[in-house]
C-alpha cells in the first residue's frame, strides 16, 4: 500500500518541479527558442511562448515536435484520468468480476484501486497498455494517415468550419489543466482522503472510498 511516507515524497517532488521551473536558465538560448517558437501552437495568452526549465534551447524543430507530441499524449491521457476518477468516485462501476471471485463493485476509486487490485491484474494493466504502444508505433504512419484524412471529411465539417490550429490550442490548454487537476486529486487523495476539496469549501462535500 502506498503510505503516508510517499504521499510526503510525491509532495516534495511536486514542490522541487514547481521550484525548479522558475529557476533562471540561459538568456541566449532561451531567446533564440522564443525566435523559434514563438508563434507556435500553445504559445498563446496570457504566458505565450513558456519555457522555464529551457528544455528548447537550441532546440530543432524535430525536438520541439517530440516534446509537443508527447505533451499532448499526456494531456489527453490526464483528461481521461479526470473523467475516470469523477466516474469512479460517483459509484459507478462495471458489472461483473475483475477477477475470479473479486467484483468491480469491490474496488476502490483513486489510487486507493492499487490497494484492492491484485498483482496478476496490475500485470494485465501494464501489458495491455504496453501493447498498444507497440501496436501504434508499429502502425504509427498508417494510423495518422486515417485520421487525417477522417479530419478532412468529418460528418459536421460543412455546417462547423474545423479550424485546426484553434482546435489543437483548446485541446492543449485542456490537456494542461487535466495534468495539474489529477495531481491535485492524488494529493489531496494521499494528505486526508478527501481529493475533492473544493466540494467541501463549497458545502457539498463528496463522500470518497
Amino acid at each position: 500500500k502506498i503510505s503516508i511516507m510517499s504521499a510526503k515524497s510525491l509532495i516534495a517532488a511536486t514542490l522541487v518541479a514547481s521550484a525548479a521551473a522558475f529557476a533562471p536558465v540561459s538568456q541566449t538560448g532561451s531567446s533564440s527558442a522564443l525566435k523559434a517558437f514563438e508563434n507556435e501552437i500553445g504559445a498563446q495568452p496570457p504566458l505565450g511562448f513558456f519555457d522555464p526549465l529551457g528544455l528548447l534551447d537550441d532546440a530543432d524543430q524535430e525536438r520541439f515536435d517530440r516534446l509537443r507530441y508527447v505533451e499532448v499524449k499526456h494531456g489527453r491521457i490526464c483528461m481521461l484520468a479526470i473523467v475516470g476518477h469523477i466516474v469512479t468516485a460517483a459509484g459507478i462501476r462495471c458489472g461483473g468480476d475483475i477477477a475470479v471471485g473479486v467484483p468491480f463493485t469491490d474496488m476502490k476509486a483513486g489510487l486507493g484501486f492499487f490497494d484492492t487490485i491484485s498483482g496478476a491484474g496490475l500485470a494485465q494493466i501494464i501489458a495491455f497498455i504496453g501493447a498498444l504502444e507497440l501496436g501504434f508505433g508499429l502502425r504509427q504512419a498508417e494510423i495518422e494517415e486515417a485520421c487525417e484524412r477522417y479530419q478532412e471529411n468529418f460528418p459536421i465539417s460543412s455546417v462547423v468550419p474545423f479550424d485546426i490550429d484553434r482546435v489543437s490550442g483548446i485541446e492543449l490548454n485542456n490537456g494542461r489543466a487535466a495534468q495539474m487537476g489529477i495531481l491535485a486529486l492524488m494529493v489531496h487523495e494521499k494528505l486526508d482522503n478527501n481529493p475533492y476539496i473544493i466540494n467541501d469549501l463549497l458545502g457539498s462535500p463528496v463522500p470518497f472510498n
